[in-house]
């Protein structure tokens, strides 16, 4: 089976371009979605690689996953080099084209294969801190800066809808409306929470339709491990890459709050637990005001919007879910999704209570 393996391994790696010599792929267990290999350089000095088998499940339009990457990569790339930065392979990612000069492999077998070089030396964290929330806020402030002028439909969605409230909703409608499982009844609390929300929740999408708020590239998954740091614990590089798409800047602002600023767990079963932690809050949003240098007045207003706009998102698509028969999230329990779904709506409750506080910090900070 190893022999196999490191056969298979050896022959996918043949396909790219790589200009040293490299050892065997070993396992690097990150993520959820794609299957992730460090590939190591033989020689000191050299490059090792990043080596991913890409989720077409999920990602069913690789094409335009992988022009996504490529155009945000190139852009931050030629800015970097513009600007005179040092070190710039450290600070952007770099795709490793087919010896064809492919973007991706596509293997016989149906599987799509992508190779980065690895970014090192470089730390990532998982903890949230204050000190480590305004660091993150910074990079992924510069990060959206960097992308502020490149047209925001140049690139396309690569999971379709993803943050578009009034499609979630739509999919939640569909699922009331069929309940296969019999599950409607016993959540009137929560139906009559979120339809009371609604008008509210999909205000973003209508001010875009009049011409009053604009989209930029957003990552789509603001999590503080997906800043790489350096030796200094400085940030460096943002990776994962895969949802960087089109959207309102304050769903980034708010998907980082969402995890982060919360004192409880996403799933977490004693909703005394979920609290704002506005000590985060202020941190990060301290450090992404000072990068983001590009937002708009309406959109400064409105990233404490983002945050419940989230939390509400992130509610109803739980709660799908659980009406569904817990067919998209993994679950380890039979009530876990709705277990998620009351304590994201706690989450939404306790960001509505400190609302004018998080207004008051940001009209502070710009």
């Amino acid at each position: 089976m190893r022999r196999f393996y490191y056969i298979s391994m050896t022959m996918i790696l043949s396909q790219f371009a790589i200009p040293n010599e490299v050892g065997e792929p070993q396992p690097l267990h990150v993520g959820f979605i794609n299957d992730s290999y460090i590939v190591p350089a033989k020689r000191i000095g050299e490059h090792s690689y990043c080596l991913q088998r890409i989720n077409h499940h999920i990602f069913k339009n690789v094409d335009g996953l992988m022009n996504n990457i490529r155009l945000v990569t190139e852009h931050i790339r030629r800015k970097l080099e513009i600007a005179g930065v040092e070190d710039v392979e450290r600070k952007v990612l770099q795709i490793v084209p087919t010896k064809q000069g492919a973007l991706y492999y596509h293997s016989p077998e149906n599987e799509y294969w992508r190779l980065y070089v690895l970014v090192e030396p470089a730390t990532s964290q998982e903890k949230v801190t204050p000190q480590s929330a305004e660091l993150t806020g910074e990079a992924f402030g510069r990060f959206q800066c960097q992308l502020a002028d490149l047209p925001f439909d140049a690139l396309c969605e690569s999971i379709p809808n993803f943050h578009n409230m009034e499609f979630r909703l739509q999919e939640l409608d569909q699922a009331l409306a069929a309940d296969p499982k019999g599950r409607k009844a016993a959540c009137a609390d929560i139906i009559a929470a979120i339809d009371q929300r609604r008008e509210e929740m999909c205000l973003a999408e209508r001010l875009f339709r009049e011409g009053k708020l604009p989209k930029h590239i957003n990552h789509c998954d603001t999590k503080v491990n997906n800043v790489l740091f350096d030796e200094a614990g400085k940030p460096i590089c943002i990776v994962d890459l895969d949802t960087v798409m089109p959207g309102f800047v304050f769903s980034d602002f708010g998907d980082f709050m969402r995890t982060a600023a919360n004192t409880g767990l996403e799933d977490d079963p004693n909703l005394d637990h979920i609290h704002v932690d506005l000590e985060v809050f202020e941190a990060y949003a301290r450090g992404y005001l000072k990068e983001a240098t590009f937002l708009t007045p309406i959109e400064k207003e409105m990233l404490p919007y983002g945050c419940r706009l989230l939390s509400y998102m992130q509610t109803v698509r739980f709660f799908t879910d659980w009406l569904n028969g817990d067919i998209y999230y993994k679950i380890a329990y039979p009530e876990h999704n709705l277990v998620r779904t009351r304590a994201q709506l706690r989450l939404l409750e306790e960001q509505e209570r400190v609302k004018e506080e998080m207004q008051r910090i940001i009209e502070r900070l710009s």
